[in-house]
C-alpha cells in the first residue's frame, strides 16, 4: 500500500456520470460515397494463427496474430458507428482515443510487440516442427536404456564368486568361559572354518582360550545351523587351535589349502569373518609384506604370547575375524587371520580397536603342519635351537641372554645351540636367509621350521662374524 497520498483529501465522486461526448454530424462525402475498404494492418503477422484444441495451449508454430489498433471499417450505408456506451457508474475511466502523434507511437509499439512474438514464434515453431516430424516418424525423443540380461552369471575368478564358494565352510565361534557353580562365565566371538570332512575347525587360539577350561564352544554355519564343538588341541606359542564339532553334519566342504610359501607382495586377498560379532563378513586387500615378525598376546591375561613370521595383508581385519581364513584370488587358504595393528593400541594383539589396514595371518603351511600334530596328539611341537634370548632388545639382533629362566644356563648343555659352539652374549644376526633384528624375529623364523632342520645360522662375538649350522631340537606342549 502506498503512502504517498497520506494527509490529503480524496476527491468525492461524481454526483451523476458524465455525459458522453456528443458525436459529429458526418460529412456528406463520407455518408454517400463508398465506404473506405480497410486498411491493412502493419503490424498482422505474416501467418494466421495455429489451429488448437479449445482450452489447450497454442504451439509455438507460428506467431500469435495481433489485433490491429485501428477502427474497423464501417459498412457501406451505415454512415459512423454509435458512441460507445457510457461506462458504468464507479467503472474506470476508459483511456481517451490517441491522437495522430500518438498513433505512430502505437504502431510503433505493436511493431515491437510483433517482432518479439514472431521471433518467439519462429523459434518455438521450429522445435515444434521437428517434434511433428519425429511423432509422424514413430519414433522417440526419449532414450531407452539397455535391456538388462537375461541371466547373470560370475566368473569363476570373482570376488563374489570366490566368496559365494567359500562362506559355507567358515564359521562363526562363540566361546563362552566357564563360571562358578558351572554357570556361564562372559564370552566372545571369533571365526574359523572347515578343515576336514571329519568335523575338525582350525582356528586361533587366543579364539577359544577362554572357553578351553570349562566353558562352552559353538560353531553357527553361514545357513544359521549351529553345533556344539569341543576343543581338540591348541598352541598357545602359534596362536592355532582345533575344535571339533559335536555331532558333524554330513556333507562337509572343507576349504582348499593353497602354499603360502608361493604368495608373492601384491597378490590379491579376501578375509571371510565375523568383525565386532558380524558374521560372513567379506573384505578384500592385498599382500603388503611377507615374513613380518609379529608378537602378539592372547587376550586371556595370562602373560603367553604368540610368535609369527606373519603375512602382512591391508584387508579389513577386525576383532572378531581372528581364526578366520585368508584366501587368495582362487579361493585357496594361504593363512588364518591373527592380529592387527591399531591406531593407539602400542602393539600387536586382539584389542578392540579397528582397522587401520594392518593386518596380519598366519602362514597356512606353518598352521597346517600345527593342526595335523594337534589332530594327532592334542600337543603342539615347538623346534628349539636350546638358547634363551633377549626379548626385549631391537635393531642389532638376538643376543644369548647372560642366564635362562630360573637362573638355569642361557645356553642348554648339549643342545643345538651348544653343539653348534654358540655361548651367552653371542648376537645372532642371521638364521637361513633371514636377517634378525630381535628375538621376537628369531623366534618367528625358528617356528617356521621343523625340528631336525639343519639351519644356517650367522652371529656375532667381540665384533667379529661367524657362521655355523644348527640342527633344531624340539619342544613338545606349551609348557
Amino acid at each position: 500500500m502506498s503512502t504517498e497520498n497520506e494527509g490529503n483529501a480524496v476527491p468525492s465522486a461524481p454526483s451523476t456520470p458524465p455525459a458522453p461526448p456528443s458525436s459529429a454530424p458526418a460529412e456528406g462525402a463520407r455518408a454517400t460515397g463508398p465506404a473506405a475498404s480497410p486498411e491493412p494492418s502493419r503490424t498482422s503477422p505474416p501467418h494466421p494463427p495455429a489451429q488448437t484444441p479449445e482450452g489447450a495451449p497454442h504451439p509455438p508454430a507460428h506467431a500469435p496474430e495481433v489485433m490491429p489498433h485501428h477502427t474497423p471499417p464501417v459498412p457501406p450505408g451505415t454512415g459512423w458507428p454509435p458512441p460507445p456506451p457510457p461506462p458504468a457508474w464507479g467503472a474506470p475511466q476508459p483511456p481517451a482515443a490517441a491522437g495522430p502523434s500518438r498513433k505512430r507511437s502505437g504502431g510503433l509499439v505493436a511493431a515491437v510487440l510483433v517482432a518479439a512474438l514472431v521471433a518467439g514464434g519462429v523459434g518455438g515453431g521450429i522445435g515444434y516442427w521437428a517434434a511433428e516430424r519425429n511423432d509422424g516418424a514413430n519414433s522417440s525423443t526419449t532414450v531407452a536404456a539397455g535391456e538388462a540380461p537375461a541371466s547373470f552369471k560370475r566368473e569363476p575368478g570373482t570376488v563374489a564368486a570366490v566368496a559365494n564358494k567359500a562362506l559355507p565352510s567358515v564359521v562363526t565361534i562363540e566361546a563362552k568361559a566357564g563360571g562358578s557353580g558351572g554357570a556361564e562365565g562372559e564370552g566372545g566371538t571369533g571365526t574359523g572354518f572347515v578343515y576336514d570332512k571329519e568335523g575338525h575347525i582350525l582356528t586361533n587360539n587366543h579364539v577359544v582360550a577362554s572357553a578351553a577350561e570349562g566353558g562352552t564352544l559353538s560353531a553357527t554355519f553361514s545357513n544359521g545351523k549351529k553345533y556344539d564343538a569341543e576343543v581338540v588341541g591348541r598352541a598357545q606359542g602359534y596362536d592355532v587351535a582345533v575344535l571339533k564339532l559335536k555331532n558333524a553334519p554330513s556333507g562337509l566342504t572343507p576349504l582348499a589349502l593353497g602354499n603360502s610359501e608361493q604368495v608373492a607382495v601384491g597378490d590379491s586377498t579376501i578375509a571371510i569373518g565375523a568383525p565386532f560379532g558380524l558374521s560372513n563378513t567379506v573384505t578384500t586387500g592385498i599382500i603388503s609384506a611377507k615374513n613380518r615378525p609379529v608378537a602378539s598376546g592372547d587376550a586371556t591375561g595370562s602373560g603367553g604370547n604368540s610368535y609369527m613370521s606373519a603375512l602382512q595383508t591391508d584387508a579389513s581385519i577386525n576383532p572378531g575375524n581372528s581364526g578366520g581364513p585368508l584366501l587368495d584370488a582362487r579361493g585357496a587358504v594361504i593363512g588364518i587371520n591373527s592380529a592387527i595393528q591399531s591406531a593407539g593400541s602400542g602393539g600387536l594383539g586382539q584389542t578392540q580397536a579397528g582397522s587401520i589396514g594392518l593386518g596380519f595371518a598366519i602362514p597356512i603351511n606353518q598352521a597346517r603342519s600345527v593342526a595335523d600334530q594337534l589332530i594327532k596328539t592334542g600337543k603342539p611341537v615347538y623346534p628349539v635351537i636350546g638358547a634363551t634370548v633377549n626379548m626385549a632388545e631391537e635393531g642389532e639382533g638376538a643376543r644369548i641372554a647372560p642366564q635362562g629362566e630360573d637362573g638355569s644356563p642361557a645356553v642348554t648343555p648339549n643342545g643345538p645351540a651348544a653343539k653348534a659352539g654358540l655361548k651367552a652374549g653371542d648376537v645372532i644376526t642371521k638364521f637361513g636367509d633371514r636377517t634378525i633384528d630381535s628375538g621376537p624375529t628369531l623366534i618367528s623364523e625358528i617356528w617356521t621350521h621343523q625340528p631336525g632342520d639343519k639351519v644356517t645360522l650367522t652371529y656375532e662375538r667381540g665384533g667379529k662374524q661367524s657362521t655355523v649350522e644348527v640342527t633344531l631340537g624340539q619342544r613338545q606342549g606349551d609348557s
